[in-house]
């Protein structure tokens, strides 16, 4: 549901909520009344009605900081994550409905001319700015989400889930496609059906790979994507081809199975939370903001996501029908590319800090250790020594050089371990 519905929901209910419940308590329960006079009432409503549009202002004041400031602090694509957050909607929607449900008391006070105040309804509208209140004081203490460990942790947690959902196998486990399918040797396949894109640049959010893998089931063909998810298709880009069916497949029916948005998205794409980590790290080492300790920060969360991802099975581009038979093909990132997007650019432009080549030093090595494949650890390996390399060609003398080939999960504060790599031949200092 769109989020925009959330606070047009409580308003529509509390409305209809003004329209019966006052009704039914001025026919049933004019009885029960009790000792505030009708001016007292008259000035409590009308203070809760304007009180929650001066709330509702302030609300979206709230709104325009944690954007604002994630913009600019953090990156521009944190806007989404910030702006899109339910409590929000849910707070504007709690002071709606009891700015609503305020004025429709306020006008069953003294009807007709009767001196009586209906009772039920003033007590719902306290118990509505009560929870106004609270909404409110919590949506303030959600400013502390924008603190860095905060953001970091949660876009961590969003890579986490993501990684969990899509890779469910370690990699030392037996592949569990039916029928040993993921080991059938792939033969020559011929396109009977290629799908292109017309539209503006939009970005493949997810694959909904269930119904892909029906639909090539009913023209037993084989589906092969073209795009992956997170690239961005332009006007003419092939989506897909179909490979040897007998029969066309319903155009309108493969464009459903494709998600499109207008920007990246966690679903389907571990490479997404590690973009925004490395954005936030590189923008802290920025000269303009020269704050290594948030670029360690991150990389405390990326080596945490590639220490998940080196246990894993990362071939999961292939899509198989009950028979056991491969039905769908679309691209995924392999080990070296995770690792690419996880530490190139923090190497780059970290090479002139010893706290950020010592901490990416300590984070080769804990995925080194984790990883369960030897073709893996020895991509680490390598990435080690191209790190070495850079350090040996920076602008550090010769004790900071050696200090930065050192092993320090805190950038700078507990060395644990010397330079072992082939490509350091530095001697070490006493730490």
């Amino acid at each position: 549901m769109p989020l925009w519905l959330i606070p047009i929901a409580y308003t529509v209910v509390s409305l209809l909520a003004g329209l019966t419940l006052p009704r039914l308590e001025h026919a049933y329960l004019a009885s029960y009344t009790h000792g505030m006079s009708v001016g007292s009432a008259l000035a409590f409503f009308s203070s809760v009605s304007s009180g929650m549009m001066a709330l509702t202002g302030i609300v979206f004041a709230i709104a325009f900081v944690m954007v604002q400031f994630s913009a600019l602090a953090y990156s521009p694509r944190l806007v989404i994550m910030f702006a899109s957050n339910p409590a929000l909607y849910h707070t504007l929607g709690i002071f709606f409905a009891t700015f609503a449900y305020s004025l429709t008391a306020l006008a069953w006070t003294d009807r007709g001319g009767a001196g009586t105040v209906p009772l039920f309804s003033t007590l719902l509208v306290a118990v509505l700015l009560m929870v106004s209140m609270l909404a409110f004081a919590r949506l303030v203490q959600s400013l502390n989400d924008l603190q860095i460990h905060n953001v970091l942790r949660k876009i961590g947690s969003r890579g986490r889930a993501v990684i969990g959902t899509m890779f469910r196998s370690p990699a030392t486990e037996a592949r569990s496609d039916p029928a040993g399918g993921s080991d059938a040797p792939m033969t020559p396949r011929s396109a009977t059906q290629t799908l292109t894109y017309t539209g503006e640049p939009r970005v493949i959010a997810r694959f909904d790979v269930s119904a892909l893998v029906r639909l090539a089931q009913r023209a037993d063909a084989v589906i092969t994507m073209e795009c992956g998810v997170g690239d961005t298709v332009l006007e003419g880009t092939v989506l897909l081809q179909v490979m040897d069916a007998t029969q066309p497949l319903p155009e309108r029916a493969l464009l459903r199975a494709i998600r499109l948005a207008t920007s990246r998205t966690f679903e389907q794409d571990p490479k997404y939370p590690i973009r925004l980590l490395v954005d936030i790290a590189i923008r802290a080492l920025s000269p303009a903001v020269n704050d290594p300790t948030t670029a360690v920060q991150a990389l405390d969360q990326i080596e945490d996501l590639l220490r998940r991802l080196g246990r894993r099975e990362l071939d999961a581009g292939r899509a198989f029908d009950a028979a056991g038979r491969l039905r769908l093909l679309f691209p995924v990132p392999t080990w070296q590319d995770y690792l690419a997007l996880a530490f190139d650019e923090i190497r780059h432009f970290g090479t002139t800090s010893v706290q950020v080549t010592r901490r990416l030093r300590a984070a080769l090595m804990g995925v080194s250790d984790v990883t369960t494949l030897e073709e893996r650890r020895n991509e680490v390996r390598r990435y080690l020594d191209h790190l070495d390399r850079s350090v040996g060609r920076s602008s550090f003398d010769d004790q900071d050089r050696a200090s930065a080939l050192l092993e320090d999960r805190q950038g700078l504060g507990l060395p644990r371990k010397r330079p072992t790599s082939p490509s350091s031949q530095l001697e070490p200092v006493q730490a």
